[in-house]
């Protein structure tokens, strides 16, 4: 039998070369060797520590240090060779350091194993995608906060089922887009707090016999404290699962946003104008401008959602501790950040820069009698039962259903005819204007409310 190895890392034990489809079907360095800045910083913390513990020499740690940081700029320049033979990018990293340095690269390993050392590298990562996902985040809140300002007094049709329910402000609109991204953002925080534990120095799964001090590695990789317990922390992807399960949140919202946004930019809804550096033409047909951007937003999120999906069927079934299945997680967490990255940018470039129809939405707002519950709370004020002034409403209503006309348009002593306490003051509550202005309340519609509540959110970004 061959005794030629592919991996020298682990070939000891084997008398034959892996076959060559196996050999491409196990490694992971295609899409893992986006890892390589963490992986060198955790190495170059692991030999640290080690120096500092007395297992490696100084000359050692210096030689492994001047080494990692050699490598990572020949990765930066695009003249590294990654090799699929060497599995991933912690082997393609030590190889190629134990080339260039010889004996010392081969010690770097020492009180460590890949599993604690990708552990560490995806949630240095993670961490690392989570501050750039809020960054991005915020720059779309703030465009909200902008675009709701500007529109506070904007009056638009509310809606309940897709048909016309009340009047509401445009302002107050986007600032319900801004409070779901605004959860998000929590949740965000809260999985970045959760997987800012370190699992290095767990080695395989037991602990490393030698004399590490893992307060040292935690420190100087930025970690909040290291791991409890061996057995968990090398096979724990809670995070990536949490992160997932964000990023989906997420992405529900914006489909979301998505599917208002393709109604309001059609001929038919008209509310809207998306910039033309959004959308796109028709092939055929040269009228057309399409809303690409919201609907692909709308339609990545099915590849979201899957990626959580996936997570989690990966590691149902899965005992303690590491199992190579977990070479699984990294593709679909890799997407989730990028595809929510991806389209977060696109809303924050996007949506300063929607143009609002103020007219077109005022006059859908004056269609489906948006103002009937003001009539009936005005009925109320004037102490008619709330269940008698639901009823005398909606007669009135049928009667403009069958004249044509809005509340608005009757006569007071045309509606008079339905109660005998509608009085001249009920013009204002009709109007579109009076039926916002009234919701002045913590969360109402009002224009005042609005601009309150952008002030309030201006300050919880810390914007002001």
């Amino acid at each position: 039998m061959s005794t030629e190895q592919t991996n020298q890392s682990w070939g000891g034990r084997f008398n034959e070369a892996m076959d060559g489809f196996v050999e491409q079907f196990n490694a992971s360095v295609d899409f893992d060797r986006r890892l390589y800045r963490q992986d060198i910083a955790g190495s170059i913390a692991h030999a640290t520590m080690l120096a500092e513990a007395g297992v490696l020499s100084p000359e050692d740690r210096q030689a492994i240090v001047a080494g990692l940081e050699a490598i990572r700029a020949d990765i930066e320049r695009g003249t590294f060779d990654w090799k699929a033979a060497l599995e991933d990018v912690h082997m393609n990293i030590e190889a190629r350091l134990t080339a260039n340095i010889g004996d010392a690269g081969k010690r770097l390993h020492t009180g460590r194993s890949r599993n604690d050392q990708v552990a560490t590298d995806i949630r240095l990562y993670l961490r690392e995608a989570i501050d750039s996902i809020l960054e991005t985040l915020g720059r779309l809140q703030a465009g909200l906060l902008s675009l709701a300002e500007r529109e506070a007094e904007t009056i638009m049709p509310g809606f309940t089922h897709l048909q016309v329910a009340q009047p509401v402000t445009f302002g107050h609109h986007m600032m319900a887009w801004f409070e779901m991204l605004d959860r998000d953002a929590g949740r965000l925080r809260d999985c970045r707090a959760r997987l800012n534990v370190m699992p290095l120095g767990s080695a395989a799964l037991a602990g490393t016999t030698f004399p590490i001090d893992r307060g040292i590695t935690c420190r100087l990789l930025g970690f909040d404290r290291p791991s409890d317990n061996s057995l968990d922390a090398v096979s724990d992807r809670d995070f990536a699962i949490e992160f997932c399960a964000a990023g989906a949140m997420i992405m529900t919202h914006l489909s979301r946003f998505s599917e208002e946004l393709v109604l309001w930019a059609s001929a038919q809804f008209n509310f809207v104008n998306l910039p033309d550096r959004f959308c796109t033409g028709s092939s055929i047909m040269p009228q057309k401008k399409n809303p690409d951007i919201p609907e692909l937003v709308r339609g990545k999120t099915g590849r979201v959602n899957g990626n959580l999906v996936a997570l989690l069927t990966l590691m149902k079934g899965q005992p303690l501790a590491y199992n190579k299945d977990n070479q699984e997680d990294k593709e679909p967490l890799f997407d989730t950040i990028d595809t929510v990255q991806a389209c977060l940018r696109a809303y924050a470039d996007m949506v300063p820069h929607i143009e609002v129809k103020e007219e077109q939405m005022r006059q859908a707002a004056l269609q489906g009698y948006a103002t009937a519950t003001d009539l009936a709370d005005y009925l109320v004020r004037k102490q008619v039962p709330f269940r008698d002034a639901h009823e005398i409403v909606g007669k009135a209503v049928k009667h403009g259903l069958d004249t044509g006309r809005d509340l608005s348009e009757m006569s007071v002593a045309e509606l008079a005819e339905f109660s005998p306490v509608i009085e001249a003051d009920v013009m204002h509550v009709l109007s579109l204007t009076g039926s916002v202005a009234a919701r002045d309340h913590l969360g109402g519609t009002a224009p005042n409310q609005v601009k309150e509540a952008v002030r309030r959110a201006r300050n919880r970004l810390g914007l002001t």
